[in-house]
Protein backbone atom coordinates (compact mmCIF):
# COMPACT_ATOMS: atom_id res chain seq x y z
CA UNK A 1 0.00 0.00 0.00
CA UNK A 2 1.17 3.29 -0.99
CA UNK A 3 0.41 6.47 0.54
CA UNK A 4 1.37 10.09 -0.75
CA UNK A 5 2.30 12.46 1.54
CA UNK A 6 2.31 15.65 -1.09
CA UNK A 7 0.85 15.00 -4.50
CA UNK A 8 1.53 17.59 -6.87
CA UNK A 9 -0.77 17.56 -9.95
CA UNK A 10 -1.07 18.83 -13.36
CA UNK A 11 -3.81 19.12 -15.29
CA UNK A 12 -3.58 20.16 -19.11
CA UNK A 13 -6.16 19.92 -21.65
CA UNK A 14 -7.01 16.48 -23.87
CA UNK A 15 -4.63 17.84 -26.90
CA UNK A 16 -2.08 15.79 -25.28
CA UNK A 17 -1.90 12.22 -25.02
CA UNK A 18 1.45 9.83 -24.37
CA UNK A 19 3.36 6.95 -26.76
CA UNK A 20 3.68 3.81 -24.75
CA UNK A 21 6.15 2.23 -26.10
CA UNK A 22 7.75 -1.22 -25.07
CA UNK A 23 10.96 -1.94 -26.34
CA UNK A 24 12.25 -3.03 -23.34
CA UNK A 25 12.90 -5.89 -20.49
CA UNK A 26 12.23 -3.97 -17.48
CA UNK A 27 8.94 -2.45 -17.85
CA UNK A 28 5.71 -2.68 -15.69
CA UNK A 29 3.47 -4.90 -16.62
CA UNK A 30 0.53 -3.42 -18.85
CA UNK A 31 -2.15 -4.12 -16.10
CA UNK A 32 -0.04 -1.37 -13.76
CA UNK A 33 0.69 0.57 -16.48
CA UNK A 34 -2.73 0.95 -17.12
CA UNK A 35 -3.29 1.76 -13.75
CA UNK A 36 -0.92 4.14 -13.68
CA UNK A 37 -2.52 5.96 -16.31
CA UNK A 38 -6.33 5.65 -14.71
CA UNK A 39 -4.94 7.44 -11.82
CA UNK A 40 -3.03 10.43 -13.88
CA UNK A 41 -6.28 10.33 -15.56
CA UNK A 42 -4.19 9.98 -19.11
CA UNK A 43 -7.06 9.38 -21.57
CA UNK A 44 -5.31 8.88 -24.87
CA UNK A 45 -2.44 6.55 -25.63
CA UNK A 46 -0.67 5.12 -28.61
CA UNK A 47 0.90 2.04 -28.57
CA UNK A 48 3.15 0.30 -31.65
CA UNK A 49 1.39 -3.17 -31.67
CA UNK A 50 -1.74 -5.14 -31.07
CA UNK A 51 -0.40 -7.19 -28.05
CA UNK A 52 -3.47 -8.88 -26.36
CA UNK A 53 -2.39 -8.39 -22.96
CA UNK A 54 -2.14 -4.44 -23.58
CA UNK A 55 -5.60 -4.40 -25.25
CA UNK A 56 -7.14 -6.19 -22.06
CA UNK A 57 -5.33 -4.36 -19.56
CA UNK A 58 -7.16 -0.99 -21.06
CA UNK A 59 -10.51 -2.76 -21.03
CA UNK A 60 -12.77 -1.05 -19.64
CA UNK A 61 -10.55 2.19 -18.59
CA UNK A 62 -12.33 4.26 -21.41
CA UNK A 63 -8.95 5.49 -22.58
CA UNK A 64 -8.96 6.03 -26.47
CA UNK A 65 -6.30 3.75 -27.90
CA UNK A 66 -4.16 4.13 -31.40
CA UNK A 67 -2.18 1.16 -31.97
CA UNK A 68 0.22 -0.19 -34.37
CA UNK A 69 0.44 -2.20 -37.29
CA UNK A 70 4.24 -2.75 -37.85
CA UNK A 71 5.81 -2.04 -41.18
CA UNK A 72 6.48 -5.96 -41.37
CA UNK A 73 3.19 -6.79 -41.82
CA UNK A 74 2.85 -4.16 -44.92
CA UNK A 75 2.86 -6.25 -47.78
CA UNK A 76 0.84 -8.86 -46.03
CA UNK A 77 -1.77 -6.28 -45.26
CA UNK A 78 -2.74 -5.78 -49.08
CA UNK A 79 -4.21 -8.90 -48.93
CA UNK A 80 -7.91 -8.17 -48.50
CA UNK A 81 -8.53 -11.34 -46.59
CA UNK A 82 -5.40 -11.38 -44.49
CA UNK A 83 -6.25 -7.35 -43.30
CA UNK A 84 -9.87 -8.97 -42.21
CA UNK A 85 -8.56 -11.51 -40.42
CA UNK A 86 -5.76 -9.18 -38.74
CA UNK A 87 -9.19 -6.84 -38.10
CA UNK A 88 -10.75 -9.79 -37.03
CA UNK A 89 -8.13 -11.41 -34.03
CA UNK A 90 -6.30 -7.82 -33.17
CA UNK A 91 -9.65 -5.42 -33.07
CA UNK A 92 -13.09 -6.86 -33.27
CA UNK A 93 -13.15 -9.14 -30.17
CA UNK A 94 -11.49 -6.15 -28.02
CA UNK A 95 -14.16 -3.03 -28.96
CA UNK A 96 -16.98 -3.84 -26.69
CA UNK A 97 -14.24 -3.34 -23.72
CA UNK A 98 -11.02 -1.62 -25.32
CA UNK A 99 -11.69 1.96 -26.90
CA UNK A 100 -9.58 1.15 -29.91
CA UNK A 101 -10.21 4.23 -31.90
CA UNK A 102 -7.49 3.96 -34.64
CA UNK A 103 -4.89 1.75 -36.49
CA UNK A 104 -1.70 3.30 -37.28
CA UNK A 105 -0.25 1.61 -40.10
CA UNK A 106 3.34 1.54 -40.61
CA UNK A 107 5.21 3.84 -38.67
CA UNK A 108 8.28 6.46 -40.46
CA UNK A 109 8.05 4.30 -43.62
CA UNK A 110 8.64 7.24 -46.31
CA UNK A 111 11.94 8.71 -46.59
CA UNK A 112 13.96 5.90 -44.92
CA UNK A 113 15.05 4.67 -48.53
CA UNK A 114 13.01 1.26 -48.50
CA UNK A 115 11.39 2.20 -51.91
CA UNK A 116 9.83 -1.49 -52.09
CA UNK A 117 8.02 -0.86 -48.15
CA UNK A 118 6.73 2.66 -49.35
CA UNK A 119 5.10 1.02 -52.13
CA UNK A 120 3.38 -1.06 -49.89
CA UNK A 121 1.84 1.55 -47.48
CA UNK A 122 -0.88 3.19 -49.31
CA UNK A 123 -2.26 -0.58 -50.89
CA UNK A 124 -2.08 -1.92 -47.44
CA UNK A 125 -3.77 1.14 -45.64
CA UNK A 126 -6.63 1.07 -48.30
CA UNK A 127 -7.26 -2.54 -47.76
CA UNK A 128 -7.07 -2.14 -43.91
CA UNK A 129 -9.96 0.31 -44.32
CA UNK A 130 -12.13 -2.04 -46.71
CA UNK A 131 -11.43 -4.25 -44.22
CA UNK A 132 -13.04 -2.29 -41.64
CA UNK A 133 -16.16 -0.93 -43.62
CA UNK A 134 -16.87 -4.96 -44.31
CA UNK A 135 -17.12 -5.71 -40.50
CA UNK A 136 -18.86 -2.31 -40.44
CA UNK A 137 -16.29 -0.89 -38.01
CA UNK A 138 -14.96 2.44 -40.27
CA UNK A 139 -16.92 4.39 -37.82
CA UNK A 140 -15.51 3.86 -34.66
CA UNK A 141 -11.68 3.11 -36.05
CA UNK A 142 -9.96 5.42 -38.43
CA UNK A 143 -7.07 4.18 -40.61
CA UNK A 144 -3.80 6.38 -40.59
CA UNK A 145 0.18 6.17 -40.81
CA UNK A 146 2.93 8.42 -39.04
CA UNK A 147 5.59 9.99 -40.85
CA UNK A 148 8.98 11.78 -39.74
CA UNK A 149 10.16 15.28 -40.99
CA UNK A 150 12.18 12.94 -43.30
CA UNK A 151 9.48 14.09 -45.82
CA UNK A 152 10.07 17.22 -46.25
CA UNK A 153 12.41 18.77 -48.37
CA UNK A 154 12.27 22.30 -47.42
CA UNK A 155 10.06 23.26 -44.21
CA UNK A 156 11.58 27.29 -43.38
CA UNK A 157 9.80 29.72 -43.99
CA UNK A 158 6.87 27.76 -43.04
CA UNK A 159 4.83 28.98 -45.66
CA UNK A 160 6.97 27.86 -48.43
CA UNK A 161 7.07 23.72 -46.73
CA UNK A 162 7.22 21.15 -49.25
CA UNK A 163 7.43 17.54 -49.16
CA UNK A 164 10.61 15.84 -50.83
CA UNK A 165 10.11 15.54 -54.82
CA UNK A 166 10.84 11.71 -54.35
CA UNK A 167 7.95 11.72 -51.44
CA UNK A 168 5.09 13.54 -53.42
CA UNK A 169 4.58 10.62 -55.54
CA UNK A 170 3.33 8.60 -52.07
CA UNK A 171 1.95 10.90 -50.03
CA UNK A 172 -0.37 13.02 -52.82
CA UNK A 173 -2.35 9.58 -53.14
CA UNK A 174 -1.98 9.04 -49.36
CA UNK A 175 -3.79 12.75 -48.69
CA UNK A 176 -6.52 11.97 -51.47
CA UNK A 177 -6.65 8.84 -48.91
CA UNK A 178 -7.20 10.64 -45.72
CA UNK A 179 -9.44 13.34 -47.21
CA UNK A 180 -11.77 10.47 -48.49
CA UNK A 181 -11.76 8.77 -45.41
CA UNK A 182 -11.91 12.17 -43.14
CA UNK A 183 -8.38 10.76 -40.88
CA UNK A 184 -5.97 12.80 -39.86
CA UNK A 185 -1.98 13.21 -41.19
CA UNK A 186 0.39 11.90 -38.37
CA UNK A 187 4.00 13.14 -38.19
CA UNK A 188 6.33 12.86 -35.46
CA UNK A 189 8.20 15.94 -34.80
CA UNK A 190 11.30 16.63 -32.44
CA UNK A 191 12.49 19.91 -32.25
CA UNK A 192 15.53 17.97 -30.02
CA UNK A 193 17.22 16.56 -33.22
CA UNK A 194 17.47 19.70 -34.93
CA UNK A 195 19.06 21.21 -32.15
CA UNK A 196 20.84 18.28 -31.68
CA UNK A 197 22.76 17.85 -35.13
CA UNK A 198 23.59 21.97 -35.20
CA UNK A 199 23.57 23.11 -31.71
CA UNK A 200 25.55 26.07 -32.59
CA UNK A 201 23.14 27.49 -34.73
CA UNK A 202 19.89 26.40 -33.37
CA UNK A 203 18.96 28.61 -30.26
CA UNK A 204 18.22 26.04 -27.48
CA UNK A 205 15.17 28.50 -26.26
CA UNK A 206 13.84 28.41 -29.81
CA UNK A 207 13.54 24.76 -29.43
CA UNK A 208 12.61 24.62 -25.91
CA UNK A 209 9.72 27.00 -25.86
CA UNK A 210 11.62 29.75 -23.85
CA UNK A 211 11.81 33.09 -24.89
CA UNK A 212 13.20 34.17 -27.74
CA UNK A 213 13.29 36.59 -30.18
CA UNK A 214 11.92 33.96 -32.68
CA UNK A 215 12.04 33.81 -35.97
CA UNK A 216 9.89 35.60 -39.03
CA UNK A 217 8.45 34.01 -41.66
CA UNK A 218 9.32 36.57 -44.58
CA UNK A 219 6.10 35.70 -46.81
CA UNK A 220 3.32 35.46 -44.33
CA UNK A 221 5.11 38.17 -41.52
CA UNK A 222 3.99 35.74 -39.06
CA UNK A 223 6.29 35.10 -35.93
CA UNK A 224 7.22 31.62 -34.33
CA UNK A 225 8.39 31.70 -30.90
CA UNK A 226 9.21 27.91 -31.07
CA UNK A 227 10.17 25.31 -33.84
CA UNK A 228 7.83 22.58 -33.06
CA UNK A 229 4.78 24.98 -34.51
CA UNK A 230 7.32 26.20 -37.38
CA UNK A 231 7.18 22.23 -37.95
CA UNK A 232 3.32 21.81 -38.05
CA UNK A 233 2.81 24.88 -40.32
CA UNK A 234 5.38 23.70 -42.88
CA UNK A 235 3.64 20.43 -43.06
CA UNK A 236 0.35 22.01 -43.13
CA UNK A 237 1.87 24.37 -46.17
CA UNK A 238 3.90 21.29 -47.94
CA UNK A 239 0.04 19.34 -47.62
CA UNK A 240 -2.00 22.51 -48.98
CA UNK A 241 0.75 22.64 -52.17
CA UNK A 242 -0.31 19.25 -53.07
CA UNK A 243 -4.12 20.77 -53.47
CA UNK A 244 -5.52 19.68 -49.85
CA UNK A 245 -6.91 21.91 -47.31
CA UNK A 246 -9.11 19.53 -45.71
CA UNK A 247 -6.62 17.03 -44.04
CA UNK A 248 -6.00 17.57 -40.31
CA UNK A 249 -2.12 17.38 -38.74
CA UNK A 250 -1.96 15.64 -35.53
CA UNK A 251 1.95 15.41 -34.11
CA UNK A 252 2.02 11.33 -33.02
CA UNK A 253 5.02 11.93 -31.55
CA UNK A 254 7.49 14.76 -29.69
CA UNK A 255 9.86 14.54 -27.20
CA UNK A 256 12.92 15.38 -25.67
CA UNK A 257 15.61 12.63 -24.39
CA UNK A 258 16.65 13.37 -20.72
CA UNK A 259 19.83 11.91 -21.15
CA UNK A 260 22.35 11.21 -23.94
CA UNK A 261 26.06 10.51 -25.55
CA UNK A 262 28.26 12.97 -25.08
CA UNK A 263 28.09 14.07 -28.74
CA UNK A 264 24.23 14.56 -27.67
CA UNK A 265 23.76 18.35 -27.22
CA UNK A 266 20.95 18.98 -25.05
CA UNK A 267 20.04 15.96 -24.41
CA UNK A 268 19.73 16.39 -20.34
CA UNK A 269 17.12 16.03 -17.22
CA UNK A 270 16.40 20.12 -17.33
CA UNK A 271 15.89 20.41 -20.80
CA UNK A 272 13.88 17.27 -21.47
CA UNK A 273 11.68 18.83 -18.73
CA UNK A 274 11.51 22.71 -19.64
CA UNK A 275 10.27 21.08 -23.00
CA UNK A 276 8.03 19.20 -22.10
CA UNK A 277 6.46 21.27 -19.33
CA UNK A 278 6.31 24.10 -21.56
CA UNK A 279 4.72 22.12 -24.33
CA UNK A 280 2.06 20.76 -22.19
CA UNK A 281 1.33 24.61 -20.40
CA UNK A 282 0.64 25.84 -24.27
CA UNK A 283 -1.79 22.81 -24.92
CA UNK A 284 -3.76 23.56 -22.15
CA UNK A 285 -4.02 26.88 -23.40
CA UNK A 286 -5.84 25.50 -26.19
CA UNK A 287 -2.87 27.22 -28.12
CA UNK A 288 -2.57 26.74 -32.42
CA UNK A 289 0.56 27.65 -34.44
CA UNK A 290 0.63 31.10 -35.69
CA UNK A 291 -0.53 30.21 -39.38
CA UNK A 292 -3.79 28.62 -37.57
CA UNK A 293 -4.47 30.30 -33.91
CA UNK A 294 -7.87 29.01 -33.80
CA UNK A 295 -7.10 25.11 -33.94
CA UNK A 296 -5.75 23.67 -30.96
CA UNK A 297 -2.12 21.77 -31.81
CA UNK A 298 -3.48 17.61 -31.60
CA UNK A 299 0.00 15.97 -29.61
CA UNK A 300 1.24 12.44 -28.66
CA UNK A 301 4.26 12.95 -26.08
CA UNK A 302 7.00 10.32 -26.62
CA UNK A 303 7.51 8.69 -24.53
CA UNK A 304 5.96 7.20 -21.34
CA UNK A 305 8.41 4.84 -20.25
CA UNK A 306 12.57 4.97 -20.96
CA UNK A 307 12.93 1.92 -23.23
CA UNK A 308 16.33 -0.26 -22.30
CA UNK A 309 15.99 -1.92 -25.33
CA UNK A 310 16.22 0.38 -28.35
CA UNK A 311 18.72 0.33 -30.75
CA UNK A 312 21.09 3.32 -31.55
CA UNK A 313 22.58 6.54 -29.37
CA UNK A 314 21.96 6.51 -25.56
CA UNK A 315 19.15 9.65 -26.28
CA UNK A 316 16.88 6.99 -27.55
CA UNK A 317 16.21 4.75 -24.46
CA UNK A 318 15.72 8.26 -22.48
CA UNK A 319 12.36 9.62 -24.05
CA UNK A 320 10.70 8.61 -20.88
CA UNK A 321 8.27 10.73 -18.71
CA UNK A 322 8.69 7.88 -16.47
CA UNK A 323 11.62 5.40 -15.43
CA UNK A 324 10.49 1.53 -15.76
CA UNK A 325 9.96 1.36 -12.09
CA UNK A 326 7.02 3.64 -12.58
CA UNK A 327 8.92 7.08 -10.67
CA UNK A 328 9.12 10.11 -12.81
CA UNK A 329 12.32 11.15 -14.78
CA UNK A 330 11.42 14.56 -14.04
CA UNK A 331 9.17 17.15 -12.46
CA UNK A 332 6.17 17.58 -15.07
CA UNK A 333 3.07 19.99 -14.31
CA UNK A 334 0.98 23.45 -14.73
CA UNK A 335 -0.87 24.96 -12.15
CA UNK A 336 0.06 22.55 -10.19
CA UNK A 337 -1.68 22.17 -6.40
CA UNK A 338 -1.59 19.74 -3.26
CA UNK A 339 -3.51 17.06 -2.59
CA UNK A 340 -4.33 15.95 0.81
CA UNK A 341 -2.88 12.82 2.19
CA UNK A 342 -4.11 9.58 0.18
CA UNK A 343 -4.71 5.85 0.40
CA UNK A 344 -3.55 5.25 -3.14
CA UNK A 345 -5.10 1.82 -3.16
CA UNK A 346 -8.46 2.77 -2.20
CA UNK A 347 -9.19 6.43 -2.79
CA UNK A 348 -7.34 7.37 -6.51
CA UNK A 349 -11.05 7.07 -8.35
CA UNK A 350 -12.82 9.51 -6.21
CA UNK A 351 -9.68 12.30 -6.26
CA UNK A 352 -8.36 11.84 -9.76
CA UNK A 353 -12.28 12.01 -10.99
CA UNK A 354 -12.11 15.09 -13.12
CA UNK A 355 -13.38 14.13 -16.53
CA UNK A 356 -11.32 14.49 -20.15
CA UNK A 357 -8.52 15.98 -18.49
CA UNK A 358 -4.87 14.72 -18.76
CA UNK A 359 -2.95 14.68 -15.38
CA UNK A 360 0.84 14.25 -14.89
CA UNK A 361 2.25 13.49 -11.62
CA UNK A 362 5.12 16.15 -9.87
CA UNK A 363 7.86 14.67 -7.81
CA UNK A 364 8.72 10.83 -7.57
CA UNK A 365 5.77 8.68 -7.92
CA UNK A 366 5.51 4.78 -7.19
CA UNK A 367 3.59 2.71 -8.56
CA UNK A 368 1.24 0.51 -6.21
CA UNK A 369 1.63 -3.47 -7.52
CA UNK A 370 -1.41 -5.25 -7.87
Amino acid sequence: MICFAELFVGIFSIGVGVNYGRIANNLLPPAQVSNLLKSLNINRVKVYDADPKVLQAFAGTDIELIIGLGNEYLQRMRDPQQAQTWIQQNVQPYLSQTKITCINVGNEVLGGGDTQLAAYLLPAMKTMQGALVNLGLNKQVYITTAHSLQILGTSFPPSQGAFKEDMVQYIKPILDFHAQVDSPFFINAYPYFAYKSDPNNVKLEYVLFEPNEGSVDPITNLKYDNMLYAQIDAVYSAIKALGHTDVEVKISETGWPSKGDEDEAGATVQNAGIYNRNLMQRMQQGQGTPARPSQPIDIYIFALFNENEKNGPTSERNFGLYYPDGTLVYNLGVKSYVLPRIDYSSSYKKVFSIPRLLILLLGSYSLLKR
